[in-house]
């Protein structure tokens, strides 16, 4: 290593060993504060260095080292008479000194990111102790579901497909709903710290992370008995069927990020035309959403199964109907399944688009056809459930949308 890496290293070191020192020193650490930790990465970084020659002894000396002088310099603090049964500090100390050793032989950028880390975990300390307390045993158990779906269930399901057209791999499926369950969880989280009481910006984008036509019946059912959110009600429908867009957007560069770049586009002009949409909605009535209908839990293992079933059905009917169908039966499919869900649709096109077995016109245009159903759909349920003034109000915006939609499926290249 030359004396310019050496020295990039060693500044690095003594850089996030500052940031987590000055954070420390702050909360008036009587362990170690804003000139400690520089030292301590530091020192795991030259011991780092030393054991490119000496060998990685040198590294575990350091360590232990380290760990004594934490001991010795607890027991200076116990005789004070100031106990603190906290071992944070005294970890993020540990954590420090491996931070700098790591710097020598591992990437730099993993190194910054973990020191960084500790950093950030140490100044939202109470914020942090207000999210455990808030979280309740219903919260909790949706962490919990949420990690047998992902980190359980998922690595031993086989990877590899058992259908005549080769779609149906229950690994990658499944992998699927962690897509989709992670998104609807982080729109639930949002939700429950913040969405209470919040604007009807931020309830109608919760909205649709989490799912735009539960949102949309919701609202309609509010407004049955409060007509005078009619207008509010519009506006937080409008904005979660614009997160649609976006929401599709993401899928498309997880599962197909080849075609992302002639997929992309056409869908990206419907998100404008929504966030036009959705801006002028806003400008109509109040801003103030009250408090928003209570939200699923969106990892409930029932859920989860209920769309891996629905996903792989979508998967099968769209590579059946392109066999012995063609384009037409890929377009049938797209708008029965886009009536009540759109990420389904999104995710079996684009896969099949990224494995060449569609092509990324046919594709787009399949998603298009499916989002024109979906709101379709949440139209009827605006109609149904909040009567013929809310109906009228969501047609205005829709009618616009889904004409945009219908030029960009005539006009657009091929």
């Amino acid at each position: 290593m030359n004396t310019e890496a050496i020295l990039l290293r060693l500044g690095i070191s003594l850089g996030l060993g500052l940031l987590v020192g000055l954070q420390k020193e702050r909360t008036a650490s009587k362990v170690a504060g804003i000139r400690t930790f520089p030292l301590i990465t530091l020192l795991g970084t030259l011991a780092g260095l030393l054991a490119q020659h000496y060998g990685g002894w040198v590294v575990v000396a350091g360590f232990v080292a380290m760990a004594a002088m934490v001991v010795i310099g607890n027991f200076a603090v116990l005789k004070s008479g100031q106990i603190d049964p906290g071992i944070t500090t005294e970890v993020a100390m540990l954590v420090m000194f491996g931070v700098g050793a790591y710097l020598v032989p591992g990437p730099l950028a993993v190194g910054i990111v973990v020191g960084s880390a500790v950093a950030v975990l140490l100044f939202f300390k109470p914020q942090m102790h207000a999210m455990a307390n808030a979280i309740g045993v219903r919260d909790f158990t949706a962490i919990m579901q949420f990690v047998i779906i992902s980190l359980i269930v998922l690595p031993v399901l086989p990877n590899s497909t058992f259908d005549p057209y080769g779609v149906l791999n229950p690994f990658k499926i499944w992998l699927m709903v962690v897509l989709i369950v992670g998104i609807s969880l982080t729109g639930y989280v949002i939700y429950k710290f913040a969405g209470h009481r919040s604007g009807s910006v931020v309830a109608g984008i919760l909205g649709g992370l989490i799912s735009s036509t539960a949102t949309t019946a919701s609202y309609a059912r509010r407004i049955r008995g409060t007509p005078e959110l009619r207008v509010l009600a519009v506006r937080v429908i409008i904005i979660a069927s614009t997160v649609v867009f976006f929401r599709v957007l993401i899928l498309i560069s997880v599962t197909g990020p080849t075609v992302l770049r002639t997929i992309g586009p056409p869908i990206a002009v419907m998100a404008a035309v929504f966030t036009l949409l959705a801006l002028v909605a806003s400008l109509l009535g109040p801003t103030l959403a009250r408090q928003m209908p209570e939200q699923k839990n969106p990892t409930e293992l029932g859920g989860a199964i209920l769309f891996g079933v629905l996903y792989g059905v979508v998967l099968l009917a769209v590579a059946a109907a392109r066999e012995h169908l063609g384009i037409r039966g890929i377009y049938a499919v797209s708008v029965l399944s886009g009536l009540t869900d759109m990420d389904a649709i999104t995710l079996s096109v684009t896969a099949l688009a990224h494995e060449g077995k569609v092509t990324s016109a046919d594709a787009w245009r399949a998603i298009l056809a499916a989002s024109m159903a979906n709101i379709a759909f949440k139209s009827g349920i605006a109609a149904v459930l909040g009567g013929w003034r809310l109906f009228l109000h969501i047609a205005l915006f829709f009618i616009v949308a889904c004409g945009a939609g219908a030029a960009l499926l005539v006009f657009w290249p091929w």
